[in-house]
């Protein structure tokens, strides 16, 4: 056997084991979905000391191999952060469930068209080297009552490891639930993301995060096998300070989106009315001080170039003059994933203009778009966030996108029945 053909079956065997299981969590009632989600909180709050010594030694790796800075930031973790993934998915717990059934009309005859909502069965998930994701999409797929097959960067495997074996398959135990329903490949290397998007008879949908040419290239070669993707392979936020602008607002906006550098929505392209374009840039350079460069024209790289995944220029924006709101959204749509666009204006006609215009995932007016984050913005974690110019969810992805509908027609004096 070769080493794909190894790898390939790894997956396929943790894809098998999370279907066989998966049955559990599909016809457990909600009140046993939420009781595993808060164990999985309480297990982060009192025995975080195997999770912390698993992920010191990933950042001890990490650091020894010339991992950049923001990307040793999201693959750190501390009390506090285990704190907030523990507060996440209490919060989740407390989150109502989507209605497993509605009737959408009745049809004649005695016959009433229902909507069911119906668990997907597995979905696989790869991500970025960030160890709460694995609880995020972990928490996630319970929520939503499907198996599931994690992947996680090489870089974080140990502190994804000790999540699952500590944290995740404890408490779904604990409730009674199947743990193997949620499996985590343990397999380094690029091979096992290959094989993850290649079992469309087990695995018929997986999430992709982490931007860049690799995720792109998994959702080509999952289309090509028959898996549909969420994915996301760009981000960056753009931030457009028109000429009606607060200045010190925009200023305060512009350093609300700098505060993480290694994250998708972090401000990456500003954008400055051109009447005022010479007079600010002073001001941003001193606002933003000696921690982030500022590339000016003329530019050397596209508008849209993605500074967070430059391990090397990473705390770095690019600024650009347009001539008005309808040429800051024209650029923000043509020049850049679409990930998230805001103005900075106090001219609600300008406002208009720009939320018109602009037709990418999120758009803001005078607000950061770090606020494009499903916690921030829906007060539930994510999956990822899903930037597809096509209908389905877009914005962040969270366990109310993750099921299937199915039309069901019935006796309408039968209804009681079921």
């Amino acid at each position: 056997m070769t080493e794909s053909q190894d790898v390939h079956e790894i997956v396929a065997a943790a894809a098998r084991a999370a279907r066989a299981a998966a049955g559990s969590l599909a016809a457990a009632p909600a009140k046993t979905i939420d009781e595993a989600l808060r164990g999985m909180a309480r297990r982060l709050a009192t025995a975080p000391e195997t999770v912390l010594a698993a992920n010191r030694a990933d950042v001890e790796a990490a650091e020894a191999g010339g991992m950049s800075g923001g990307l040793l930031d999201r693959l750190r973790l501390d009390e506090a952060r285990l704190a907030g993934m523990a507060e996440q998915l209490n919060i989740l717990a407390d989150v109502e469930p989507e209605p497993a059934r509605r009737t959408v009309r009745e049809l004649g005859g005695g016959l009433v068209l229902q909507e069911w909502r119906r668990p997907v069965g597995v979905i696989g998930a790869n991500y970025e080297a960030r160890p709460n994701v694995t609880v995020d999409v972990a928490s996630q797929l319970v929520k939503s009552q499907n198996g599931g097959v994690l992947r996680t960067g090489s870089a974080a495997l140990a502190s994804a490891s000790a999540i699952m074996d500590e944290i995740v398959s404890p408490a779904l135990a604990e409730a009674g639930l199947d743990p193997a329903a949620v499996q985590l490949i343990r397999a380094r290397g690029r091979g096992s993301a290959d094989a993850l998007v290649a079992q469309p008879g087990l695995i018929p949908l997986v999430i992709l995060r982490g931007s860049g040419e690799s995720t792109r290239t998994l959702a080509e070669k999952a289309a090509l096998q028959g898996v549909r993707t969420l994915a996301h392979a760009d981000g960056g936020g753009v931030l457009y300070i028109d000429a009606a602008a607060d200045l010190e607002k925009a200023l305060a906006l512009v350093g609300a989106g700098l505060d993480r550098l290694g994250v998708c929505n972090r401000l990456n392209l500003l954008l400055i009315h051109r009447d005022h374009y010479d007079a600010l840039v002073p001001r941003v350079e001193a606002a933003v001080g000696p921690r982030i460069a500022l590339s000016l024209p003329p530019h050397a790289h596209p508008l849209g170039y993605e500074w967070a995944l430059d391990s090397d220029r990473e705390a770095t924006i690019t600024l650009a003059p347009v001539d008005g709101p309808l040429d800051a959204a024209r650029v923000a749509n043509d020049e850049t994933s679409g990930l998230a666009a805001g103005i900075v204006t106090e001219d609600a006609g300008a406002a208009r203009e720009f939320l018109s215009a602009y037709a990418g995932t999120g758009a803001f007016w005078n607000a950061t778009t770090r606020l494009l984050d499903g916690f921030k913005l829906l007060n539930v974690p994510e999956t990822g966030i899903n930037i597809d110019r096509v209908p389905g969810p877009r914005g962040p992805v969270t366990f109310r996108d993750l099921s299937l509908r199915q039309y069901t027609v019935l006796p309408a004096d039968r209804l009681g029945d079921l």
